[in-house]
């Protein structure tokens, strides 16, 4: 087995890192403080790197990353800072792959260029999540009508990533009535639509860089044409893209936990205690050695489950498992930092508390660990010689 990444990867890496530690991680305290994305980086990595494009083929005007490149770009925006992180991951997984995924020709060639700049106000947004239909997709309740030559969108979402800054927002939406799979379709809303309501930011835990809202459409009218893929084929296209978003949430979680682990190497060589540097005592080097150990675990799991999916091999058990292992680790990880750090940690004077934070919506976003397990649960009574 092959674990070398090529010399482009490696070179992308770099790359990434190098300007995430310029342009992200020296200012992720003061933009998290005021709850403000950070633009300039945003446009700088689109404009630079490609970053908002990573998804989208170059005839669109992305840069079209392989799935392990792109899991590299959002562990480096991770380790830089986790709202940062997300916006871009949110933007390519989830609102520009589905167009370049099932979108007519028209609708990419429509729908993609203007979104791969970083531009302010110029995101894409997935809309899936409702008051009453989280995890359960198919109780989503907002409804689309076909009136003549429009769909005609009533209803609401809830946590919707991007959305405040998006030029549409990719819809899922019930297109006939009762529960069946095929009652849902997925349907491009373009933000300037009039009947649109976007609320304003949540107030959150952490992750203070990204923000999500409301959305309410209240007799929203799009052509027919900006229906998606084909018709109740909605939860089978979400289900797709949620699947390579789980990898993308792996690798985010690997990213704020080697920050957290760095910052906690950093602490225990320089603090001291009965004469000696906390890094000298077992305990101290116990819990680095069991954080050093998960996280190069989870960063196995993420990068096979996008190698995977690069290859063109089933890839939704591995991105469950790695979504799972890695979400749950950064929790462990960013605690056992703070631990290191004693009372100092409890403080936002020092960044292991605001990666805490962030690294707690991880294994609710994207399909919650419980979900996560159902998906491997079930494969593994299927057939378990299938798991590795």
């Amino acid at each position: 087995m092959d674990f070398e990444l090529n010399t482009e990867q490696r070179m992308w890496r770099r790359a990434v890192h190098d300007f995430v530690a310029a342009q992200i991680k020296p200012f992720a305290a003061e933009y998290n403080e005021r709850e403000e994305t950070m633009w300039p980086a945003i446009q700088q990595g689109g404009e630079q790197l490609g970053l908002m494009g990573m998804l989208v083929p170059e005839k669109y005007g992305g840069s079209e990353v392989d799935a392990l490149s792109f899991a590299i770009a959002i562990e480096e925006l991770g380790w830089g800072d986790g709202g940062t992180a997300l916006v871009v991951a949110a933007h390519n997984g989830l609102g520009c792959a589905p167009v370049a995924m099932f979108g007519t020709e028209e609708q990419k060639q429509r729908f993609l260029p203007p979104v791969t700049t970083g531009e302010r106000g110029k995101l894409a947004a997935l809309a899936l999540t409702e008051p009453n239909a989280g995890s359960d997709l198919r109780g989503v309740q907002t409804r689309a009508e076909l009136q003549g030559d429009e769909w005609v969108i009533n209803g609401s979402k809830m946590w919707i990533t991007n959305a405040g800054d998006a030029d549409y927002i990719v819809t899922l939406v019930r297109t006939a009535p009762g529960r069946a799979s095929n009652t849902l379709s997925m349907i491009i809303v373009p933000t300037d639509t009039p009947g649109l309501h976007v609320g304003p930011p949540e107030k959150k835990m952490g992750l203070g860089t990204t923000h999500s809202h409301a959305i309410t459409y209240e007799n929203v009218r799009v052509p027919k044409e900006n229906l998606l893929g084909e018709l109740g084929r909605g939860l089978h296209q979400a289900l797709q893209v949620l699947d390579g978003g789980r990898i993308s949430i792996g690798a985010l979680s690997v990213g704020i936990a080697q920050a957290a682990f760095e910052e906690a190497i950093a602490y225990a060589k320089q603090r001291t205690a009965f004469g000696k540097p906390i890094a000298d005592f077992e305990a101290i080097q116990f819990m680095l050695a069991d954080m050093a150990t998960e996280i190069h675990a989870a960063w196995l799991m993420v990068y096979h489950a996008a190698w995977l999916k690069s290859q063109g091999r089933p890839f939704t058990h591995s991105a469950a498992m790695a979504k799972l292992f890695a979400t749950e680790m950064a929790e462990r990880v960013t605690r056992n930092a703070i631990q290191i750090h004693g009372g100092y940690g409890y403080s936002r004077e020092y960044p292991v508390e605001r990666l805490y934070r962030d690294a707690r919506l991880m294994t609710i976003g994207e399909g919650t660990s419980e979900i996560q397990r159902l998906v491997i649960a079930r494969q593994a009574l299927k057939n378990a010689s299938t798991l590795v």
